[in-house]
Order: structure tokens, then C-alpha cells, then sequence
């Protein structure tokens, strides 16, 4: 897939099925606020299909991403022919510039919209090879670009650091990468290392896409987590994460950055909008 191709897209904001009401309605706000959002990240699965909320976006001939939530890209069976065909179909009923998705695991056994559970991959290099094959299938399948996305997650299993777990994936498949700042950290304060760690390494001319969203410290039992919350203030170290990319000059591939944060009082998010717009204008 040859990446140059990928159209530049700008600074978008996340939607789900249903995210709306009660949430951000994306053609309302882009009404009442003109330049801040410049296209939707849809995220969905088979069962609950596209919305009225992105049909709207998108009838209006407004950009979208597809960002699939049900197949675990670590399996390349669970990459079955109707899953490719309506995943497909969805995107190119929104006009998806490209599909992405957490590398990781949505379900057990048979597909089932009742899983929803995302755990992260196994960080090994045999794993990464799967992840790149199941990527090569998508792609080869649908005539979209595939960006795996580093997942959220508690516990991390396998000897790899993540950012050397997606480079391996990269190098495989030839894919371009959606680096999420947000799971970064994460990962990085679980492993006791600084925030920055691993990124000088990192092809991050492949990173087509750029995900912030806030996240919420908890203690469990005395263990210190981050929530994935998605709340409307990214936490410092995904700032940290978020200001040394963009100031690479490795960062040649960048179309697109997406503020998670579809569920926040539109008030909440006009700063970071605009400081996004700032850092990568469109």
C-alpha cells in the first residue's frame, strides 16, 4: 500500500455508535465552531453497523476514518470473508479515506457483539507477524489501508517493548501506523519507564494517524493504572508522547489526528482543539 497516496485529513474527532446523544453531535459542533474538526473516526462493529449521527456526517460529504471494533488482528481466521465484506461495505457507505483499529483482543471464540473486551497483544515477534499478515488480508481484500493501533491495556504479556512489537508489524506487512499517545503512556508508566522511551527507535515516518484522549489515573489495590477514559484533558505524558513526534523531522507520513473525545460537554474540548489545529494545520 503505497502511503503517499493517503489523503491529508487533519484534525478529526472520534464518534461510536449511539456517542451523540448526550455526547458530541460532530455536524452541530462543526456549525457552531467552524475550523476546529475536519473529519469523524467512526468506530464501530458488525452488529451495530453505522449510525444516524456518521450518516449525517457523511451525507453531508464531510471526511471519516473506519475504525473497526471486532476482529483480533493477532488471528488471521478471525479475518473471515463475511467479516472483510461488511466491514468493507460500511466503510465505503461513509467514504473511509483508510480502516484502523487496536491491534488486540475483542472477543473469544465466535465473534459476539457481548465480548467488547479489549485486551492487548502478546508482545512477541511470531504475534507481530500474525497481526501483519492479518493486515495484508484486510487490505488485499477491501482496497484500504489497514493502520493497527497500540491498544490500551492493564497488563502487557511478551518480551517486546510495543513500539518495537508495531515497527516489527510494520516492517512485515508495509503498513502505515496509528500511534495512540494516550495508550502509550499507559504502557510506559506500567513498564517504569519515561514517557519519551523507545520513540528515537521508532519508524514514525510510517505514522499516517495520531490519537490523544484523556485518561484517568486509578489505584487498584495499591496498583497504579490509567483508565482509558477518554475524558476531555489528556493526561501530561500523553502531552509529552504527543509534542516529541510532531516535533521529528522523521514525522513525514502524518495525515491525521484524532481527539477522543466523543462523550465530553462540547465546552470541555474547544481548548485541545485548538491547540491540535495549531500543531498540525490544516
Amino acid at each position: 500500500m503505497d502511503l503517499s497516496l493517503l489523503p491529508r485529513l487533519g484534525v478529526g474527532m472520534s464518534a461510536e455508535p449511539g456517542s451523540a446523544h448526550g455526547g458530541i453531535d460532530a455536524p452541530r459542533f462543526c456549525a457552531e465552531h467552524p475550523g476546529l474538526v475536519h473529519f469523524l473516526e467512526y468506530g464501530s462493529d458488525l452488529e451495530r453497523g453505522l449510525d444516524e449521527h456518521v450518516r449525517r456526517w457523511a451525507g453531508d460529504g464531510r471526511r471519516t476514518t473506519y475504525h473497526f471494533l471486532d476482529v483480533n488482528l493477532e488471528d488471521p481466521s478471525d479475518v473471515d470473508a463475511r467479516w472483510l465484506e461488511a466491514t468493507a461495505a460500511a466503510a465505503r457507505q461513509i467514504g473511509a479515506a483508510w480502516l484502523c483499529g487496536d491491534a488486540g483482543l475483542w472477543h473469544f471464540g465466535a465473534r459476539d457483539r457481548g465480548h467488547q473486551l479489549l485486551l492487548p497483544p502478546v508482545l512477541t515477534r511470531e504475534s507481530a507477524h500474525a497481526v501483519a499478515e492479518s493486515i495484508g488480508l484486510i487490505e488485499a481484500a477491501t482496497g484500504l489501508a489497514v493502520l493497527p493501533e497500540n491498544p490500551p491495556g492493564a497488563f502487557y504479556l511478551g518480551e517486546l517493548h510495543i513500539l518495537d512489537y508495531f515497527a516489527e508489524v510494520s516492517a512485515r506487512s508495509g503498513c502505515g501506523l496509528l500511534l495512540d499517545c494516550a495508550h502509550l503512556a499507559m504502557f510506559q508508566r506500567l513498564r517504569k519507564l519515561s514517557p519519551t522511551a523507545g520513540l528515537d527507535g521508532f519508524p514514525l515516518e510510517r505514522v499516517v494517524e495520531l490519537h490523544v484522549a484523556g485518561g484517568t489515573p486509578v489505584d487498584v489495590d495499591g496498583l497504579a493504572l490509567v483508565e482509558d477514559a477518554h475524558g476531555p484533558e489528556p493526561l501530561p505524558d500523553t502531552w509529552a508522547i504527543f509534542d516529541k513526534v510532531m516535533a521529528s523531522r522523521r514525522m513525514t507520513g502524518l495525515r491525521a489526528i484524532v481527539y477522543e473525545c466523543e462523550r465530553n460537554p462540547p465546552g470541555e474540548v474547544l481548548a485541545n482543539f485548538r491547540r491540535l489545529n495549531q500543531a498540525f494545520p490544516s
